[in-house]
């Protein structure tokens, strides 16, 4: 991991695309603002974390219905 010190008003670039700037800091808070490509995802760690989640229980529950259709036809 890179570790970083900015103040406020400066920022780091990443690939030449992606822009972040420290836009103020309060307390223990920071406010970021992110400069990126439209078709660049960007997350909250927390939100992430929970999509992933919910993308891997999907596809659980996918393969169970797979195989409960493929008893269901007979298909090995």
């Amino acid at each position: 991991m890179l570790a970083l010190t900015r103040k406020k008003d400066e920022a780091i670039v990443i690939g030449g695309e992606i822009k972040i700037r420290v836009l103020g800091i309060q307390g223990d808070k920071v406010k970021l603002g992110i400069e990126a490509p439209k078709e660049c995802s960007i997350y909250r760690e927390e939100i992430y974390l929970q999509v992933s989640q919910s993308n891997k229980a999907a596809v659980q529950e996918v393969d169970i219905d797979l195989m409960k259709l493929s008893e269901l036809f007979n298909i090995k």
